[in-house]
Order: C-alpha cells, then sequence, then structure tokens
C-alpha cells in the first residue's frame, strides 16, 4: 500500500487472464507486406519473404504500391471471431477497450488514424463504427477522410469480386494528404481488399504512405 495506490485513478481492466489466453498474438516470422504468418504456409506458396497473394497484388497493374503495409495483432481464431461477433453484430462497444492496450502497443507516428467507414445504412444497422471505436478507445482521435457505399458484406463475397469491386470509398476529408504518412484502422485482414480499396483513394488524393493496422488476420 502507498500514496499513489490510494490517491490515484485505477486502471480499468476489461479483459481477464483466461481471455488474454484465449487471444493468438502473431508471433514469428511474418509476411512482410500482410503480416501473415509464414510457418503455417506452404513454403511453395511464399517468396522471399512475401506470400504469394501479396505478390499477386504487387504483379496487379491497379494495385501495385496502394498499401505500403498491414500489420495485425492477433490471428483469426475460433475466440476473436467470437469476440468480433459480439463486438460488431451484438453492439457490445465496451469490447472496444479490451482491444486499446494492443493497438497502443502498435502504433508509430502518423499523420492520420482513419477508420475503414461504414455506409450509412451498415452504421444504423450497427449503431457504431467499429473501427473508429477501437481509435477512440485506444485514446487517440481519428480522422474521417473517407465515405462508403452501401454495398453487400464483404464476408459474402469471393476474393474475385472483392478485389474486382467497383468504387467502393470516396475522399471526404478536407485535409491536405501531401507527404503524409496515413494509418488505416480495421478489425479484419482477410484478403486485403478492403484496406488497399481505401488506400487507393488516400493515395490518390495525395498521400505518400498509406499503411493499415488491424485486429485480426485472416
Amino acid at each position: 500500500m502507498s500514496w499513489s495506490t490510494l490517491f490515484s485513478k485505477e486502471k480499468p481492466v476489461y479483459l481477464c487472464d483466461n481471455c488474454r489466453h484465449s487471444f493468438s498474438f502473431i508471433t514469428g516470422e511474418v509476411c512482410q507486406s500482410c503480416h501473415r504468418p509464414l510457418q503455417q504456409l506452404n513454403p511453395a506458396f511464399q517468396s522471399e519473404g512475401i506470400c504469394h497473394d501479396c505478390i499477386r497484388w504487387e504483379e496487379h497493374p491497379v494495385w501495385k504500391g496502394v498499401l505500403d503495409q498491414n500489420i495485425s495483432i492477433f490471428e483469426y481464431n475460433d475466440f476473436l471471431k467470437e469476440v468480433f461477433a459480439r463486438y460488431k453484430f451484438r453492439g457490445d462497444y465496451v469490447l472496444a477497450y479490451v482491444f486499446a492496450e494492443f493497438i497502443q502497443t502498435k502504433l508509430q507516428k502518423y499523420h492520420y488514424l482513419v477508420p475503414i467507414p461504414l455506409s450509412e445504412e451498415r452504421l444504423q444497422e450497427r449503431g457504431f463504427n467499429q473501427a473508429e471505436a477501437l481509435i477512440r478507445a485506444a485514446g487517440f482521435k481519428p480522422t474521417m477522410l473517407l465515405s462508403r457505399l452501401h454495398t453487400e458484406k464483404q464476408s459474402k463475397k469471393s476474393r474475385h469480386e472483392r478485389i474486382h469491386l467497383s468504387a467502393v470509398f470516396s475522399f471526404a476529408g478536407e485535409h491536405r494528404l501531401q507527404d503524409k504518412d496515413v494509418l488505416l484502422i480495421d478489425d479484419i485482414y482477410t484478403t486485403g481488399s478492403t484496406v488497399r480499396h481505401a488506400a487507393k483513394v488516400l493515395k490518390n488524393a495525395g498521400a505518400q504512405h498509406v499503411f493499415s493496422l488491424t485486429i485480426g488476420r485472416g
């Protein structure tokens, strides 16, 4: 017992030890582009530290150089899937604070932290933007640079359909992005289509570098 413990504000605890151990942190060698764990990937599907999915993205003339790098925190296991279901679809907003400490450890100096936006229809359906909530829970201010058209849920689309979507996002900010580094925030990286579509809009608006940070890597 000390004076600091008596009078200092106790830090809230949002995660018990059992739940903390149920998350699967991404460790070891990862794809230098998308943060995919390479130890789980057949060596035939990686080359010089890059998975073949990312190689295909970079070989495409439309998408080459659009996203500078993705960083993910956890593997998308059954436990994280259930947490996301509660957070995104059942409106358990407080779960944003569960991820706050992990987001804080990954953040470097970026000019803007930009949440992947929801369409107006999806926002009304869910009640809040889960990516924006993650930024605020971590103690940072989100910058709303993008707006989103209403489309069918990404989870219902094939990889080919996700890649070849028409315009999904538009630039909605008033900020000058020249010489600026932008970090996109989203819940999960699956094919990389969502963050690349968003990054492309930001690069076209003048951003120097666009990175993404996601909680899960599917």
